[in-house]
């Protein structure tokens, strides 16, 4: 069942291939999809508008946290109660989106975590790690996949967790703020759905993940 309440928010930074099909399955769910076309230079604002996506464009690359607080400040601004977001990829599976909304009666927040598979490419396996253990020590949240991107908050918890970082951090910055304001927060396990080309957290990402995340718990961020 689809409810007007709920928006889905999608960065996209030239991902032609799959939007498509991505925003289409997405508007099973929800009825209002916003896809944030990044800086694209292929013809992914066009076959989201095609599927139905509300688009918004920078006109430059500014990164995917930019991307999808530009996508959750419009969703707010024009009468979202929740926001599930989402990666344009193919790596999320739009039909797990019921379980984020279910959850959402109980919690501000609703995480998820990739389940662990040889697909998943070592250096993101160590990652998650690493950052997990720094997560807990610093902000007191235990997540099994702090940089999975696939999430939902309500209105209320992302006027708290809005974030300033504009590129892979903002999923740190996210949960940091998160911690800070205690929010109720749950996660859930969804599948593990990798192409053969890998694209996302690289460990130079990973160490400025890390010395963000010290940043923000010492200056109060």
């Amino acid at each position: 069942m689809k409810t007007s309440n709920v928006w889905a928010v999608i960065p996209a930074y030239n991902e032609q291939h799959s939007i498509a099909g991505i925003v289409k399955k997405t508007k099973e769910y929800v009825n209002n999809v916003v896809l944030v076309d990044d800086g694209s230079t292929d013809k992914t604002n066009e076959l989201a508008r095609q599927a139905g996506a509300i688009v918004l464009k920078h006109i430059v690359n500014l990164g995917k946290g930019a991307a999808l607080k530009t996508g959750c400040d419009f969703a707010v601004k024009n009468g979202a109660k929740s926001i599930i977001a989402i990666d344009a990829d193919a790596q999320h599976n739009p039909n797990d989106i019921p379980r984020f909304t279910e959850k959402l009666k109980k919690y501000d927040i609703v995480f998820s975590y990739r389940k662990a598979s040889r697909k998943m490419p070592f250096v993101l396996r160590f990652g998650n790690w690493f950052i997990s253990n720094i997560t807990v020590f610093l902000y007191g949240i235990k997540l099994n996949d702090t940089q999975c991107g696939f999430r939902a908050f309500s209105k209320e918890a992302y006027k708290k967790i809005r974030w300033s970082a504009s590129d892979y951090s903002m999923e740190s910055e996210m949960i940091a703020r998160a911690g800070r304001q205690s929010l109720k927060y749950v996660q859930i396990p969804i599948q593990t759905i990798y192409s053969d080309e890998y694209k996302g957290t690289t460990i130079i990402d990973g160490i400025k993940i890390v010395f963000n995340m010290i940043k923000w718990k010492l200056f109060k961020r």
